[in-house]
């Protein structure tokens, strides 16, 4: 029979459990609800595509092959030779390559392949790329069985096996081509992520900066406090808040830079960390203000300009137009308080578009001030 404070530290523990589900779940509907979740502004290292590569031989094109090239001679020979073809050799045993020295409908390719980041299993079918080394075109062409190696040269482990009819486009050149399910897993590959009871969290670039690392930070180490599961260990943690220790201090997340997060997996989730990987990404995570941020992509002619973005006062010509911002020229800023403020890019915007300026002009212009130094801002282009 159980004694009673084994009893009351069971109780304690299945509390904190259901307090901390409770938690999460809230924060999940929040989420749900609108706004951004952690797992819309970053992912799990481990998450990542990998690419399988090998070197093979295309048959059957129409005389637009490597011709003589020696290392595409020795492939087929020595492919011939394992396909038990008759190949001859010479007198110390190498093979003979002056029966496949002029074959000017095969060529030597480059293929490659993409694997989803969720990883791979034993029978799945993918997609390949080739791409010519020496062909001038690959119309009509038959991959070979090929080996699909993986991106380390000096790891020789077969992955998958490649083959198939090579299909090429119309916007692409003849010497690149793909094939549709033209490869076959053969081992397989799982997307590890898990490391030391941690999960590392990879922030993507468009918001990685120090301060959102520390917002996630914060925001998983307020709700992960209540994972602990061991009564002991939250006394013992108390105790050295009380004392000024940090010993055993209940941080479970810790800002590695501005692209890392790592996350120690709370105990009653060791043995099932998917579960506690599932509930973290749908944790609601509130951002810093990003007005001062300028997006421009030049090739689609979109300019997004952020409200706080700043410019100091200047003057802007264009052509036969005249346009001075801040220090009592054309148009000034007003503060909060009636006083004149610093001058906007979203203003200078504004009255550059109320003269027709085109998109490009003003691009041109931002990319100026930026030059300069007076823009106060980040610009991305895309």
């Amino acid at each position: 029979m159980q004694s009673r404070s084994t009893q009351i530290i069971l109780f304690s523990m299945f509390i904190r459990f259901i307090l901390f589900t409770t938690v999460l779940l809230t924060a999940a509907s929040s989420a749900m609800a609108g706004g951004m979740k952690l797992g819309d502004l970053c992912r799990l290292k481990g998450q990542e595509t990998n690419t399988l590569q090998g070197l093979g031989l295309v048959v059957g094109l129409r005389g637009t092959g490597d011709g003589d090239s020696a290392p595409t001679s020795r492939a087929l020979a020595r492919m011939m030779q394992l396909m038990g073809g008759p190949m001859s050799v010479d007198s110390v045993g190498n093979l003979n390559l002056t029966d496949v020295e002029d074959a000017k409908n095969v060529a030597m390719v480059f293929v490659t392949a993409k694997l989803p980041p969720v990883g791979a299993q034993q029978g799945d079918v993918l997609d390949v790329s080739v791409n010519a080394i020496s062909a001038k075109s690959l119309d009509g062409g038959y991959l070979m069985l090929t080996p699909m190696l993986g991106p380390r040269a000096d790891n020789p482990t077969v992955y998958a096996m490649a083959q198939g009819r090579l299909s090429l486009s119309p916007d692409a050149p003849a010497t690149t081509a793909t094939i549709q399910g033209g490869m076959k897993m053969e081992a397989n590959v799982r997307a590890s992520y898990v490391k030391d009871s941690k999960i590392t969290l990879v922030i993507d670039r468009d918001f990685a900066d120090f301060n959102t690392a520390q917002r996630i930070e914060d925001e998983i180490n307020s709700l992960t406090s209540l994972t602990m599961g061991n009564p002991e260990h939250s006394r013992l943690a108390g105790a050295s808040r009380r004392s000024g220790s940090s010993t055993y201090g209940e941080t479970h997340a810790q800002a590695i830079d501005q692209l890392h997060v790592e996350v120690l997996i709370p105990a009653i989730y060791k043995e099932n960390p998917i579960k506690f990987i599932s509930f973290l990404l749908d944790i609601p995570i509130q951002l810093a203000n990003r007005g001062k941020r300028v997006v421009i992509n030049e090739a689609a002619g979109v300019v997004v300009i952020g409200d706080d973005v700043e410019i100091a006062p200047v003057l802007v010509t264009h052509r036969n137009l005249r346009i001075e911002a801040g220090g009592g020229g054309g148009f000034v800023e007003v503060g909060p308080d009636g006083t004149p403020a610093a001058a906007k890019l979203k203003s200078l915007a504004d009255a550059l578009g109320a003269l027709d300026v085109p998109t490009e002009d003003l691009i041109a212009i931002i990319k100026t001030l930026k030059a300069k130094g007076d823009l106060y801002g980040e610009v991305i282009f895309r």
